[in-house]
């Protein structure tokens, strides 16, 4: 069984705290060294914990593989063409909910999914 680590959380205290700690970046060296195999993180349209700078960091000293939860919006769709994380998890969201509460509705979306789909597939590493 492999192990990948979701570093949200790491980023909510930070900005919570108003301060440049717990680091994201220093959060993903621990989860490698504890054998984690890839780390996840989810860049909202709010900047909710994930920052834009936590992203380009991470794509730049990170040693494990990057999975990025997005939402289909054309601000964060550049970001990623840019980053090119190894994996991309397009996530449905919403401003005003805490956590994701429902799933992708892929059937409603299908046009808008697959262009973007084929857009980051054409893009990639």
């Amino acid at each position: 069984m492999l192990l990948g680590v979701n570093i949200d959380h790491v980023a909510t205290l930070r900005q919570a705290r108003g301060t440049f700690y717990p680091d994201p970046l220093e959060a993903a060296h621990l989860c490698a060294r504890a054998g984690a195999v890839g780390i996840t993180v989810h860049l909202r349209e709010d900047r909710r914990h994930i920052q834009d700078s936590d992203i380009y960091r991470l794509r730049d000293a990170c040693p494990l593989p990057i999975n990025l939860e997005m939402a289909n919006s054309e601000e964060i769709i550049q970001i990623a063409l840019d980053v090119k994380p190894a994996e991309i998890c397009l996530v449905p969201e919403k401003r005003a909910e805490l956590t994701t509460e429902g799933g992708l509705d892929v059937i409603g979306h299908f046009q808008s999914l697959e262009r973007t789909v084929n857009r980051l597939q054409g893009h990639g590493s």
